[in-house]
């Protein structure tokens, strides 16, 4: 009987050591760390863009956090929908989507069939910067407010040309220019680069676009600004009133650079992330350099983000019915 009981004491104490052997390795196997292996972000805009900046001064110090590569890879083109369709195709967790909500909020409105849904495709992580537009004139022309400027187009109808950045902003100046009963021909660029040059060198009189493409111009005198589309002043130019206080709220636009990861991505995980980013771009150093490219850090989590989408699209919303847009189907 003594034997019996050593026997199944033994047998209980081999149990226990073998439990405790392999509990780190069950424990390792339920959660795994991340990131595995390199990160990459994909991108909508080519290299030098304000969105590109933001993306580069990022990846450094979160591949310093994370311990594995953060790889940018810029695919511009078809309104974003090059870079979202590469993003959404590759359905993977180490590859993530940086883009402006720009890039999304237009589409129903310019696609005949939007080839991704935001809310299935996308699980939004952080939001990080508000690209700062602008409303901006030529020096030469006679018109130091936003006020002057409609009351030159009303007193010279069809004489004035205008131009905003494809998308969002277009549609915007659309609105604008509807809602004021202005006769103005508005002209497209498939480069905005390009129309801040025309507006430099009096070409067109009126341009909607971020202060990034307009502030060497403003800088080198050719170029006035009227009026930030934000609702609070932009730290770049704190002496440029808001469209709000310019007294045409109809102008108002804003957009989101933001971070996504792909459907199905667990919440736990995109909290994550997004405290590693808002902590790598609150670093004074980062904050400073996205500031001077024209944009301005307003950082959030996984619902802020999903938040702003939603008061974007929105707001995109009622521009479209006002300029008769269907949604695509």
């Amino acid at each position: 009987m003594i034997e019996v009981r050593a026997r199944i004491a033994l047998a209980a104490g081999l149990l226990g050591s073998l439990c405790a052997l392999s509990a780190p390795a069950a424990a390792q196997t339920s959660a795994p760390t991340w990131p595995q292996r390199a990160v990459k972000f994909i991108l909508p805009f080519g290299a030098g863009s304000a969105t590109d900046v933001a993306a580069r001064l990022m990846s450094e110090k979160l591949s310093a956090r994370w311990g594995k590569p953060v790889v940018i890879e810029n695919k511009p083109g078809a309104d974003g929908l090059l870079a979202i369709g590469a993003f959404v195709s590759a359905n993977d967790d180490h590859v993530l989507l940086y883009a402006s909500s720009a890039s999304f909020n237009a589409h129903p409105y310019m696609q005949e069939k939007v080839p991704y849904n935001l809310e299935r495709d996308l699980a939004p992580i952080a939001q990080v910067t508000d690209t700062i537009l602008t409303a901006s004139v030529p020096a030469t022309l006679a018109a130091t407010t936003l006020a002057q400027f409609v009351a030159l187009a009303r007193a010279e109808p069809n004489k004035l040309f205008a131009a905003g950045a494809a998308g969002v902003p277009e549609f915007t100046l659309g609105y604008f220019i509807k809602t004021q009963n202005l006769e103005v021909t508005k002209v497209p660029y498939r480069d905005i680069i390009q129309g801040a040059t025309d507006l430099g060198t009096g070409q067109i009189q009126f341009l909607l676009s971020s202060a990034a493409v307009v502030r060497p111009l403003a800088q080198a005198g050719k170029v006035r600004l009227l009026a930030v589309t934000s609702r609070e002043r932009a730290s770049i130019a704190p002496d440029v009133p808001t469209i709000y206080e310019a007294g045409f709220p109809t102008l108002a636009v804003e957009t989101t650079a933001g971070l996504y990861g792909p459907a199905g991505m667990s919440r736990e995980l995109r909290t994550r992330i997004s405290a590693d980013v808002i902590a790598v771009v609150s670093d004074p150093v980062i904050t400073e350099r996205l500031i001077s490219t024209g944009q301005a850090v307003r950082t959030g989590g996984p619902d802020e983000l999903a938040k702003t989408l939603k008061e974007q699209a929105a707001q995109m919303a009622t521009v479209a019915k006002a300029l008769g847009l269907k949604t695509a189907n």
